[in-house]
């Protein structure tokens, strides 16, 4: 990695402004998965450990600029608090007089959470002079939310201006090492899995991954996409018309250039969306009208899994079914468990965010893989070549 780390500055007595993903699911004020919060805990640690001062900031579900308290960080203060067996500080702003007054009070080993950082509309706008109200708190800058990286907004892009170094927390690194290793230098077999509702949010990351990748294994509700433009009956199956001719234009590529996609050949379906809905398990060519394809079949699964079995680095992004649904999770389910096995051989196994790490995690197998992004986005982002606002904003070694 060329960007300067978090071990590569001392941090003894500074203020340390650290941008993490606190993003986390809520019900009734209560913290109801840590994923997000355990991810960080190494940096917030690391500061600690070494006599700095923890300025936390995050934002929280979408309060689209406006003072909403039921995206209040405060519970996350509060649970972050029981996790490292110390109380976190909380500032009820992120910026103002209030926020810098606790920050001054701060002894070196406190942590202090800001308020989320978009009850202030500036934050999403990328604002000048709020990225510099946000640099005043702190002495360095501490990236750790490779879930926002892909965004441009005041704490991920613009503090960078303001305060200096900017350097990649231990998840930071941690993505940027996985992801980096997937994109520019695999081990191979290299294959990628890509899975999940729509083909529109993955055209870029099927394009990118073709040029690398000696496999491409395509399931989930896109699926149907590429089985209309093979001019097959899809049934009420998901279906995205205006994307049809891009899917038969990615087909003749992996053609062309003799690049082996692998769609499913069978499909579990059913009468109507529902979890007690009438299934039945036919091959892709044989969908009959009014029925819809909520999950691969189980020939679909032997394919993928044999194709996995021989890999040695795999990127899996998307479901291959409507997992939520305990009817049509045995596909995801099943290349999860492929997924665990492949590590234990060595494999390096790299799961994207988003209903992926949902997916891995509804398996119980989150810890039986090489890493499972926290950014849904940036991940995708990340595959697809792009370059992260948030990682190009971090000081150069």
């Amino acid at each position: 990695m060329d960007k300067l780390a978090i071990q590569d500055i001392s941090l003894r007595g500074k203020k340390v402004l650290v941008r993490v993903d606190f993003n986390v699911p809520m019900k009734d004020n209560n913290v109801t998965d840590d994923t997000r919060i355990n991810g960080s805990l190494p940096t917030i640690r690391k500061i600690m450990a070494d006599g700095g001062k923890a300025i936390l900031m995050s934002h929280l579900g979408r309060p689209k600029g406006k003072r909403n308290m039921e995206f209040s960080l405060q519970p996350v203060a509060l649970r972050l608090s029981e996790i490292i067996g110390k109380k976190v500080l909380f500032s009820p702003d992120c910026i103002g007089d209030e926020a810098k007054k606790i920050v001054n009070g701060m002894a070196g080993g406190d942590c202090l959470l800001l308020e989320n950082l978009r009850f202030h509309p500036e934050e999403e706008a990328n604002d000048p002079k709020f990225s510099q109200q946000l640099a005043s708190l702190g002495d360095v800058y501490v990236d750790d939310a490779f879930g926002s990286a892909h965004r441009a907004h005041a704490s991920t892009e613009g503090i960078t201006h303001f305060v200096k170094p900017a350097v990649a927390g231990y998840l930071m690194q941690k993505e940027l090492n996985y992801l980096g290793m997937a994109v520019s230098h695999p081990v191979r077999p290299y294959i990628a899995i890509l899975g999940g509702a729509k083909i529109s949010g993955k055209i870029d990351v099927i394009q990118n991954l073709m040029n690398i990748v000696d496999a491409l294994l395509i399931g989930g509700g896109m699926m149907f996409t590429f089985f209309k433009a093979q001019g097959l009956e899809i049934g009420n199956s998901l279906l995205e018309p205006d994307k049809v001719d891009l899917a038969a234009s990615i087909l003749a590529q992996a053609r062309q250039r003799n690049i082996k996609l692998l769609l499913p050949v069978d499909t579990v379906i059913a009468n109507r969306f529902d979890n007690n809905a009438e299934t039945k398990q036919v091959r892709v060519t044989q969908i009959p009208a009014g029925w819809q394809g909520l999950d691969i079949g189980a020939d679909s699964i032997r394919l993928f899994t044999d194709e996995i079995r021989h890999a040695k680095t795999i990127v899996w992004n998307g479901p291959m079914g409507v997992f939520e649904m305990d009817n049509f999770a045995k596909g995801t389910d099943e290349i999860a468990r492929a997924l665990a096995e492949a590590t234990k051989k060595g494999a390096t196994t790299i799961v994207g965010g988003g209903d992926s790490a949902a997916a891995i995690a509804k398996s119980g197998l989150e810890k039986a893989v090489s890493h499972v992004s926290t950014g849904g986005g940036a991940s995708l982002e990340f595959l697809e070549g792009k370059v992260l606002p948030g990682v190009a904003a971090l000081t150069n070694k």
